[in-house]
């Protein structure tokens, strides 16, 4: 059987734990739940519902999101990406970042169906700002992209080429398809798919997939840490801290990664700007500060140990 850690190294890992979870500005919750909205608005969601032609398949998709994401949890960060739609310049039309009822529902009624169905192209965008957004909560926290669509992708080659290294980088998909008469390429694929065949159906399927729980902090008490750590092995527990030093890397999606996290799902595609998402200058401060506390701490630990030893030893010699 293993040596459990010795006492100096727990201790080791759980001032390093507390230490991190203080550097961060009490103004950052890196806690926080972030959700992306894709809204498919292409011309076909002017179309009726097959089985309730009194509404149109866009009007039940604003009430649907009206009706469930202002109801969230307020310290939720939402984001309303758009695709096509006659009247939309800016795709974002509701930033990622904190919940606002009024503006929410606003941004939720401006789309107007009109286009194409670029669905891999947007699947990326929504994904990167999800990538940055991690990246600023030291990857705390969870990430979800919703799919609201009616149709099948124009860019059906993207779809396949970004959805594989999404999910890999640990985003949740979850799409519904809103009377559709087969089911969506990616049902078989994503975290999870819903069929909406009418306004009802479409409502209550926003509103399970958000009362899905998917956060992924580590959100433990300080006073129970140490019991989490006290049976690892101190070759397991020295890899910890190693894991926990280390920058995480949330490249864009197509980036190309270090040659050593290079993956067959990890792609690369040369047309990405190859300094976006870079972590801040600020970010990198307060890592470099972890570390330095970290050092300075188990230096402190290995000279106390040291100290006792030869204590220990000189009263046995007598």
């Amino acid at each position: 059987m293993q040596n459990k850690s010795s006492p100096a190294v727990l201790f080791v890992i759980y001032v390093f734990l507390v230490l991190l979870s203080v550097i961060v500005s009490p103004a950052e919750n890196i806690h926080t739940d972030n959700i992306v909205v894709v809204l498919d608005a292409s011309g076909s969601m002017e179309d009726r519902f097959i089985s309730d032609p009194t509404q149109t398949r866009m009007d039940a998709a604003k009430e649907a999101l009206r009706a469930v994401l202002t109801t969230i949890h307020d310290g939720t960060n939402i984001g309303l990406l758009v695709f096509s739609g006659s009247n939309v310049n800016k795709h974002w039309v509701y930033p990622l970042g904190p919940k606002n009822n009024e503006a929410l529902a606003k941004a939720i009624n401006s789309p107007l169906p009109g286009g194409t169905t670029p669905l891999g192209e947007y699947l990326k965008i929504g994904a990167d700002r999800l990538l940055e957004q991690r990246e600023k909560q030291y990857n705390y926290g969870s990430y979800r992209l919703l799919v609201v669509t009616d149709g099948a992708a124009t860019d059906h080659d993207k779809v396949q080429l970004y959805t594989p290294e999404i999910m890999h980088k640990q985003i949740r998909i979850d799409v519904i398809g809103v009377d559709m008469e087969q089911n969506h390429m990616l049902a078989t694929v994503v975290d999870s798919y819903r069929r909406a065949d009418n306004p009802k159906q479409l409502i209550k399927a926003v509103s399970d997939i958000l009362a899905e729980s998917a956060s992924t902090g580590i959100d433990s008490g300080g006073e129970n840490i140490f019991e989490l750590i006290s049976p690892l092995t101190e070759e397991l527990a020295l890899s910890i801290i190693d894991e926990m030093t280390k920058v995480p890397g949330n490249q864009p999606i197509g980036k190309q990664p270090p040659l050593e996290q290079t993956t067959e799902m990890d792609t690369p595609n040369p047309t990405v700007n190859a300094n976006a998402n870079q972590p801040s200058n600020q970010n990198s401060n307060l890592v470099l500060a972890a570390i330095i506390i970290l050092i300075i701490s188990l230096s402190i630990i290995t000279w106390v140990v040291i100290k006792k030893k030869q204590v220990n030893s000189k009263t046995q010699n007598k």
